[in-house]
């Protein structure tokens, strides 16, 4: 009777565990407590430790000398519900969630929704020319998740959300935010920190889930033409402190912070759109000023990072920091020992789309360290480098634990903050635009 009532317990305390129950990140879905941050949690490929069996003390026999207790059931070890799901992924599902794509026009287009229903894609992004009104805002952000039903997991929406001249969406509908250079002069942290919280209240009021902001870059170069007043400053202790705020700001409201642009945009006289920027610097002088505001962003568990495409030849003098191996594998992920998302700038940009060839720097900077490839102008673009991708796993060129890696953070991600394809209805924005404009009063003092 009591070997039964063991069993009996080990089985409903296995029954008990949240990891049992299977994440559908879909409305509806029992969805258990998000765990923490992949960049706070075990790497994908450690295996989560079993626990301990107390073992019952020895019990005495009929004739009075101890006997051993019958052995009890060996409790399971808890289920990792990403592992399980990655375990059910195909390949070509599993590269999808890898690529975060764009497309034109502000209604669902068909190279959208082929990218999305063929290519399993894992994310969008989307600019200002995807947004008309504020209605059909709404409605392409909910066709654009309806789409989605059928694939593996809920989709990244993003947008470059910054304030000040990097502003996506509707201008007529939502309170304009000024600029990071703006909030980083009043001199109060809390302002910072305030308006992380309204721009994740802007994308959650339209369905959109991720952010690519704050810009931790230091604006250290006065001839820089693509940071400027994207920047809180010109010092690596202003961008630490007011850009570390933001983060939190945003994760706060619940939406994904991808913070930019790693290793340090602040000191390029190039605009990467444009042209490939070279940064003459060793390790040793970015770490006195670039990477102090990324360190700090580590060290508090950001959720994920954009790498751009800079040429640092005094580290890598073969491959821009968005597929160096050096960078991304040694610096970023070795000696910064980062374990979060770590996503590339736009692939098309003329830095890489001048000197390079796309599809194999993809694949270059998956090897590196990269999880997220972001293919944000161009369909076509999209599909060299999926193949380029699927072919390398084929060819051996990437492996399989590779690629696992990679979707294991993605998803931990996505779990993180309890995604779904829900539809949203267009809001109202009478609260929000009101908070807006009081925090503007603060930030005019």
């Amino acid at each position: 009777m009591k070997i039964a009532k063991t069993a009996l317990l080990a089985v409903c305390v296995a029954l008990a565990s949240p990891g049992c129950t299977a994440w559908k990140g879909r409305g509806g879905a029992a969805s258990p407590s998000a765990p923490a941050s992949p960049s706070a949690s075990a790497s994908p490929s450690a295996v989560p430790p079993s626990p301990s069996a107390s073992s019952p003390s020895a019990s005495a026999g009929p004739s009075g000398t101890a006997t051993a207790p019958p052995a009890s059931p060996a409790p399971s070890e808890p289920a990792d519900p990403v592992r399980e799901q990655i375990g059910r992924m195909s390949l070509e599902e599993k590269i999808g969630q890898m690529l975060l794509a764009g497309f034109s026009g502000t209604s669902l287009s068909p190279e959208a929704r082929r990218m999305i229903a063929e290519d399993r894609i894992g994310g969008v992004i989307l600019y200002a020319d995807n947004f008309g009104s504020l209605k059909t805002s709404v409605s392409l952000i909910n066709a654009l998740k309806k789409a989605n039903r059928n694939n593996p997991a809920p989709l990244l929406l993003s947008v470059d959300q910054e304030g000040g001249k990097v502003n996506r969406l509707p201008k007529n509908d939502f309170a304009a935010i000024p600029s990071a250079a703006t909030v980083g002069k009043t001199g109060n942290p809390a302002l910072a920190a305030e308006m992380g919280r309204l721009l994740a209240r802007e994308l959650k009021s339209v369905g959109l889930n991720t952010d690519f902001a704050p810009v931790l870059d230091v604006n250290s170069n006065p001839d820089n033409p693509v940071i400027g007043t994207r920047a809180f400053g010109s010092t690596a202790g202003a961008v630490k402190q007011f850009g570390i705020a933001a983060m939190n700001g945003i994760r706060k409201e619940g939406v994904i912070s991808v913070v930019k642009h790693f290793p340090g945009h602040g000191d390029t006289s190039v605009d990467s759109h444009l042209d490939l920027p070279v940064v003459d610097k060793t390790p040793e002088q970015l770490a006195k000023l670039e990477w102090i505001p990324f360190r700090e962003a580590i060290r508090q568990q950001a959720d994920a990072i954009m790498v751009a495409h800079i040429l640092f030849p005094q580290i890598d003098s073969r491959a821009p920091a968005s597929f160096s191996a050096k960078i991304v594998g040694e610096e970023l992920r070795g000696q910064f020992g980062y374990k979060g998302v770590v996503i590339t700038d736009d692939m098309n940009m003329g830095a890489i789309a001048k000197h390079y060839d796309i599809a194999q720097a993809a694949v270059d900077a998956v090897k590196a360290g990269v999880d997220i490839l972001l293919v944000a102008h161009g369909a076509d673009t999209e599909k060299k480098v999926r193949a380029a991708l699927l072919n390398s796993v084929r060819s051996g060129t990437l492996t399989t634990q590779r690629i696992d890696e990679s979707v294991y953070r993605i998803l931990s991600l996505k779990r993180k903050y309890k995604l779904t394809d829900d539809a949203v209805p267009v809001p109202d924005l009478t609260g929000l635009n009101r908070s807006i404009r009081d925090w503007l009063d603060n930030v005019a003092k």
